[in-house]
């Protein structure tokens, strides 16, 4: 990331607390239990893009293994939580949070301190008209699809087109050892399309860089700024011919996100290249989806076609700077940052409405459409009441302006305070400080089982099993419910792995956070 002044930082030069405090920007602490909880807040979650699931991770599980610690993005794993935050009442059409949340880990009980950063509107999804779309679809036709996985993926194709609309433009490219533009810029009812897709014939290499380009290029020449122009890559392997650096093809999607062209990243089966499709999803300002079957493809295409929105903001900029009494550890849930010093620094191309509603929402039976962004402190000693500053500016989709809040993130405790109920400024932090022990209790478990040490494994396991089965029971939350599962299963594997006699060593001390 750039460091230079940024333009968040130079505007808000001129911009007086007190007039932020006019518009409501200013986040106030509240306990969980009271009206600052979860219940009762109007408004919609804003989505960042990227991995929309850690369903690699759980497919491994699922099928009796032992995921190793790269099938885990702490991205997708958030995306799997819906965060219900406090009302978006700043008076813009983005609103930020940040709330504060201490307690002891539900690993070892050390202090864990976090801030979630959270972003919501005020605009109803179900009265939003999306515009019309200008849409190149990259379908890998190489020789590994044919089969169960090219007619699962014609037969989402033909879903997709039902739920679009006859605005709508279309563009089918096919990619193997070579990519070719079957049909260019029609009607998703066109006939020529309905036969094209029907006609889709594996064979070849997998050329994923000619796919792609073919496909940017095509939504550039029709690039409209009154259409939505995206781009939807779907492949089942790695990059064989053609351009195979994954650098080249990141670079590819980075240069036209820069031209407002979106991408979405769909991977199917276990043999495609997740780091590459996950990264070009953050590159392009869209999604990535784990298809774990070619029978979930379809709903994966129907819920993708259903999730278009006009974006609500573009150029977003996202600094943290937390004062003495604190250092800045870690970012979770989002891969497009920077820490320098004490600072965090975000970009993100662009923001939507997060499809998700609410936790008990399943999406054709997935739980993509959440999210948050995570950040993790370290107490040092004198710690202040005022833990620090969250900066934040995007641009207006319509080219109107930017708009710039600030938020001061606020603590009552006493250095190392950590209560034994914990102090949750709000009931999205909690959730948010639950999540983010799971992640790092399945990353650390991942690693401690892949270097051998599963009764260290068991150990973080059956700790998190404890204690957030604990929490879940005073507070049930369906995705929290759903994480458990994985947690036994990961267990579960462990103990037949080792013939039913492993039995988990004690928890080390301090295993997180720990420098």
């Amino acid at each position: 990331m750039n460091l230079r002044p940024s333009r968040l930082r130079r505007s808000l030069l001129s911009t007086s607390l007190a007039s932020l405090l006019a518009l409501g920007a200013v986040s106030g602490c509240a306990d969980a239990s009271s009206d600052g909880g979860i219940a009762g807040h109007e408004g919609s979650g804003v989505g960042q893009g990227g991995a929309q699931d850690f369903g690699q991770f759980k497919e491994i599980l699922e099928d009796g293994g032992i995921p190793g610690p790269e099938t885990l993005d702490d991205v997708g794993f958030f995306n799997e939580h819906k965060i219900e935050l406090p009302a978006p009442d700043c008076g813009e059409d983005v609103c930020i949070h940040g709330l504060l949340g201490v307690m002891g880990n539900m690993i070892s009980g050390s202090n864990c301190t976090t801030v979630l950063i959270g972003m919501n509107t005020p605009i109803d999804a179900s009265e939003l008209e999306r515009p019309p779309l200008n849409l190149a679809l990259a379908v890998d036709v190489s020789g590994s699809m044919a089969g169960e996985s090219i007619n699962a993926v014609r037969e989402g194709l033909q879903k997709m087109m039902a739920e679009l609309r006859p605005e709508d433009r279309v563009t089918l490219v096919a990619f193997s050892t070579e990519a070719a533009v079957i049909v260019e810029s029609v009607a998703p009812d066109d006939a020529n399309l309905g036969i094209a897709i029907a006609n889709l014939t594996p064979n070849g290499g997998t050329n994923i860089y000619d796919g792609l380009r073919s496909a940017y290029e095509i939504v550039d020449a029709y690039k409209d700024p009154a259409r939505q122009n995206r781009v939807i890559l779907l492949s089942d392997g790695l990059a064989t011919a053609g351009i195979t650096q994954g650098e080249r093809i990141l670079g590819l999607a980075s240069a036209y996100g820069e031209r407002d062209l979106g991408l979405t990243t769909i991977g199917l089966g276990s043999e495609f290249d997740v780091e590459l499709m996950r990264g070009l999803s953050e590159q392009g300002a869209g999604s990535f989806y784990f298809v774990e079957d070619p029978q979930a493809i379809d709903e994966v295409f129907v819920e993708e076609a259903n999730s278009f929105l006009v974006p609500l903001a573009r150029r977003v900029e996202i600094d943290l700077d937390i004062f003495a009494g604190y250092d800045l550890r870690r970012v979770y849930g989002t891969k497009q940052f920077e820490i320098v010093g004490n600072s965090a620094f975000v970009e993100i191309p662009t923001l939507q409405i997060a499809h998700r509603s609410s936790a008990s929402e399943q999406e054709n039976g997935r739980r993509g459409g959440g999210g948050a962004i995570l950040v993790e402190l370290l107490p040092t000693g004198d710690a202040p009441q005022s833990v620090g500053d969250l900066n934040f500016v995007y641009d207006k989709p319509d080219g109107s302006g930017a708009v710039t809040q600030e938020v001061k993130v606020l603590s009552p405790l006493d250095p190392w305070e950590t209560p034994v109920g914990g102090h949750f400024e709000h009931g999205s932090v909690e959730k948010g400080f639950v999540m983010l022990n799971l992640y790092v209790g399945f990353q650390m478990a991942a690693e401690r089982a892949k270097a051998g040490d599963d009764a260290g494994a068991l150990a973080v396991l059956n700790s998190l099993e404890q204690n957030v089965g604990g929490w879940e029971s005073e507070n049930p939350d369906a995705d929290i419910e759903d994480d458990l599962v994985y947690v036994r299963l990961f267990i579960e594997n462990l103990r037949a792995r080792n013939g039913g006699t492993q039995s988990p060593s004690p928890v080390s001390p301090e295993p997180w956070p720990a420098d």
